[in-house]
């Protein structure tokens, strides 16, 4: 396979004008994504459990875990918004072993991100106590599966699949914020924020409780998922591609089976040329600096009102969200806020940011696993993209449907994060020589990148290796 000059080879790109932006408001959409998909670990889970658990002593990683993310995020943005490719066909034509090997890192990964599901299942389970006389776990599984199965029927219904999942995650950004926002009005949460706002630049010492080093995958899937982290950031570049930003104007979009008509998708893409289509590159710069800022800044805000409120309500409580019950602790949130009312508004909340998750990521990763598979083995381009699609889309449901049931949510979410976050120093480093190495010899001037944005991304890979190595020592009992 390694010795066949086909194996893992794309056409050369192709030569367009550069689109010009269209409203940007239309526009927008891959960032609220981001920002919705964000919202089922890092925020409601791992972030309150720190907090709940260490109060203070560690919520000054929050705002740095955050900016790190950017400039690795907007990096993968602009390979798309420039080529019109996803980012693997990106690592593909960089290096196509390296690639490969990636591909088969992100397939680990995303073995169990039917936990996802399973933890959406708690609030569900809690809400309903339906089934009745069913365990909790019993429960939780039982509404993991079926809300795998209600977002399947509506992928396979969908004329445009982009379009249901963006649609989805705006209601479900919209209703997490507004929620949120009101829930952190409360006497309690106002008591505490003068001492919350200073712990987000001084760590509270000495801590409130030893540490235990059990959580050091905790700490670091917290870190790692402060934005979207491990694999699931490079999704960006497919929501970016199928929003159509820039050269993948160019390029079609998936439909589903039942309602949609087929269209033809691009191999590989194309890049601006010398033409009048380059006085546009300056705005769709912009473009992507407002859109990852929003998937990013909203995303934030998000978590720094979870904090704030495990802080106020859970911590003098030692309240913490583990076990079946991942979703199910911090429903207290809105209780104070609402009463009963308030319990029951949130845990539905809850049901829909991680269950989304789970619709976001079967999407993708089946798109990964299309993009790959015609790169690695030409002779599957016989077959459709869309049908290879949705091959791997009940593939991928089959298989998260097994492994959701193996444990509980969060040993499988913490493993997956783990895998990720290798995923992560490797990908991190590899932007870097695609998009300001690579990619300038096929790129007019105009369009290149700058040197300020290789600064912001090289501290970020290097802030992700010091990660890795802290952890690996913490995990070796070294330190």
């Amino acid at each position: 396979m390694f010795d066949n000059p086909a194996w893992g080879t794309l056409p050369p790109f192709k030569k367009a004008p550069l689109p010009p932006l269209p409203n940007i408001w239309t526009a927008l959409g891959p960032g609220v994504i981001f920002m919705a998909l964000a919202q089922g670990s890092g925020e409601l889970i791992w972030w309150p459990y720190i907090i709940a658990k260490y109060g203070l002593s560690f919520l000054f990683l929050l705002l740095p875990a955050c900016f790190l993310q950017f400039p690795v995020t907007y990096e993968i943005g602009r390979y798309t918004v420039l080529t019109g490719e996803s980012i693997f066909q990106g690592f593909i034509r960089l290096n196509r072993g390296f690639a490969f090997f990636l591909w088969i890192l992100m397939t680990l990964s995303f073995l169990w991100f039917g936990a996802f599901a399973a933890a959406g299942g708690t609030s569900l389970a809690a809400l309903t106590n339906f089934p009745v006389g069913w365990s909790p776990r019993g429960q939780t599984l039982f509404w993991g599966y079926l809300s795998m199965f209600v977002f399947l029927a509506a992928i396979l219904l969908s004329k445009v699949i982009y379009r249901l999942i963006e649609t989805f995650m705006w209601a479900v950004a919209l209703l997490t914020l507004v929620g949120l926002l009101w829930a952190s009005a409360n006497a309690e949460a106002l008591h505490v924020l003068p001492a919350f706002v200073k712990g987000l630049f001084i760590p509270e010492s000495p801590m409130p409780r030893p540490w235990d080093p059990g959580d050091a995958t905790k700490l670091l899937t917290a870190i790692t998922f402060a934005g979207l982290g491990g694999f699931w950031t490079l999704f960006y570049s497919y929501w970016i591609r199928d929003k159509g930003a820039g050269m993948a104007y160019y390029m079609g979009r998936l439909t589903g089976p039942i309602t949609g008509k087929a269209e033809a998708i691009p191999a590989s893409g194309a890049v601006p040329g010398e033409d009048e289509g380059l006085a546009h590159a300056g705005r769709w710069r912009h473009y992507l600096f407002w859109d990852v800022s929003i998937g990013i800044g909203g995303n934030l805000l998000t978590t720094l009102m979870t904090c704030l409120l495990a802080y106020a309500l859970l911590f003098p409580k030692g309240l913490l969200p583990q076990g079946y019950e991942l979703a199910v602790v911090q429903s207290r949130f809105f209780e104070v806020s609402w009463g009963w009312l308030g319990k029951i508004l949130f845990l539905i909340v809850a049901a829909a940011f991680l269950s989304d998750t789970w619709l976001a990521t079967v999407d993708s990763v089946s798109r990964i696993h299309t993009d790959c598979l015609y790169a690695f083995f030409p002779r599957t381009q016989s077959v459709s993209v869309r049908s290879w699609y949705l091959i791997f889309l009940f593939l991928l449901t089959t298989i998260t449907a097994a492994t959701m049931g193996f444990a509980e949510p969060g040993p499988l979410i913490l493993l997956s994060a783990v895998i990720g976050f290798v995923g992560t120093v490797l990908y991190s480093i590899a932007l870097i020589f695609l998009n300001h190495v690579y990619l300038p010899r096929h790129l007019p001037a105009a369009a290149r990148p700058g040197r300020v944005n290789l600064i912001f991304l090289c501290i970020a890979c290097a802030a992700y290796a010091l990660l890795a190595i802290a952890y690996l020592l913490i995990v070796s009992h070294l330190i």
